[in-house]
């Protein structure tokens, strides 16, 4: 049975030479225009938008489509969401919270910005109240909006907007959450102003914490907007593969270890098994130089290509239980080839070992088993070895991975709220 159903998913995976280009999922008018335009403008100019209805008391949205660019500094197309309170703004502008989802998928259909009534409260796929096949909504943008906040939310490249998108390549998603930032800025309708605060979760956290550590490139000029104040960067449960790597390895046998650990520790389960390939996937993206069967057998290297480009993660981890049961593994080599240059783009796409420009706050859970807690419990350490402020705060009770974005709120705004009315900060980093 496994077999005609492994044959029966090969046999749909058509033409495949290594770099062969599936058929998109269907999409609707306005990503399906965008898709079509070439990256080509400042960062963070927004290059269509449509105004869509809002849930929202007292609010108005958008869906937008920007310029950003990835790791490799190549320009990209990202689209998203933009939420504006009515009325005047204040003379200084309104601040700006960016949004960054964690895991959707890695398909042009898999942004939260094309979910029916997408700016609503935050919807969990694995929660007990949750009503989609997938996450999407704004945390706390009702409270965001009452505040006087513009709230953008990055759907990141490669989800709407055209390219593959660079799953999990901190670096990238980062460069999208700025970008974001400065296209809620540049629109005069949302009176917005400079300055920010990022937020994220998951896949997002890590998103947040990379674009802290990147300071040149929020300093650059002749941008949508330039000069963007950040004052501070939330992050729920963010993953830094860097971080657990303090040492590179330099040559291939003890790269092919590390490697071998790395994917070991990623595929008990189907679902950890998905977004481990899709991670690969979505590296192969950034970094063109890497080949998926380095890592996959040809069938696994085929079923993740197909699968990546057309479904979202949830979808995409159901095939795979579907079709090969308990021998999914099976997709995987032996042992992995190119190892160090794979090692290498992990940690180049991760987070930048370079001081924060504002402080950063982490919320998690001792139940996480999605994101290990070591990875920002390393990269607390790092940071303020380097003297940044950056707090870690374990939420109270066995919170998991998914409990922890609506724990975590009611601490979160308030340390926002401190960090917009520019009350001191006592630094988080632990005290020796």
């Amino acid at each position: 049975m496994k077999k005609m159903l492994a044959a029966l998913l090969a046999g749909s995976l058509l033409c495949f030479n290594g770099s062969a280009a599936y058929a998109d999922p269907p999409m609707s008018a306005f990503y399906d225009g965008v898709m079509k335009m070439a990256p080509q403008g400042k960062l963070g100019q927004v290059i269509a938008k449509e105004q869509i209805a809002t849930s929202l008391k007292g609010a108005q949205a958008w869906k937008i489509a920007y310029i950003s660019s990835d790791v490799a500094g190549r320009k990209t197309i990202a689209t998203g969401l933009i939420i504006a309170p009515v009325g005047a703004a204040p003379k200084e502008g309104r601040p700006i919270m960016s949004w960054a989802h964690g895991t959707t998928g890695s398909a042009q259909n898999c942004g939260p910005s094309q979910i029916i009534e997408p700016t609503r409260a935050l919807n969990q796929y694995f929660m007990t109240d949750g009503n989609s096949w997938t996450d999407f909504g704004i945390p706390n943008g009702q409270e965001f909006i009452d505040q006087g906040y513009v709230v953008v939310a990055t759907d990141y490249q490669g989800l709407g907007g055209g390219g593959n998108h660079q799953y999990a390549v901190a670096q990238t998603n980062g460069r999208d959450v700025i970008n974001a930032a400065r296209a809620a800025s540049s629109m005069t309708e949302t009176g917005a102003g400079k300055k920010t605060i990022i937020y994220g979760w998951s896949q997002g956290g890590g998103a947040t914490i990379a674009a802290a550590s990147l300071p040149d490139y929020q300093a650059l000029q002749g941008t949508a907007a330039d000069n963007l104040q950040y004052l501070g960067f939330v992050a729920l449960a963010p993953e830094d593969v860097a971080a657990m790597l303090p040492t590179m390895p330099t040559d291939e046998a003890s790269a092919a270890k590390l490697m071998n650990g790395f994917t070991q520790a990623n595929v008990p389960n189907v679902v950890l098994f998905a977004h481990y390939v899709m991670g690969l996937w979505g590296t192969q993206a950034a970094y063109p130089h890497l080949k998926l069967t380095d890592v996959l057998t040809d069938e696994g290297a085929k079923a993740t290509d197909n699968l990546s480009r057309n479904k979202c993660i949830h979808v995409l981890a159901d095939t795979f239980n579907y079709a090969y049961g308990d021998q999914y593994k099976s997709l995987l080599k032996p042992e992995p080839g190119n190892a160090l240059a794979w090692v290498k783009a992990f940690v180049d796409g991760s987070v930048k070992p370079v001081k924060p420009v504002a402080p950063v706050v982490i919320y998690w859970g001792t139940k996480d088993t999605a994101v290990p807690p070591i990875m920002h419990e390393l990269y607390q350490k790092q940071m303020c070895a380097m003297g940044a402020n950056v707090g870690r705060n374990q939420l109270p009770g066995a919170q998991t991975h998914f409990t922890t974005p609506g724990v975590s709120a009611p601490m979160y705004l308030e340390w926002v709220k401190d960090r917009v009315a520019g009350k001191p900060l006592a630094n988080g980093c632990p005290q020796s």
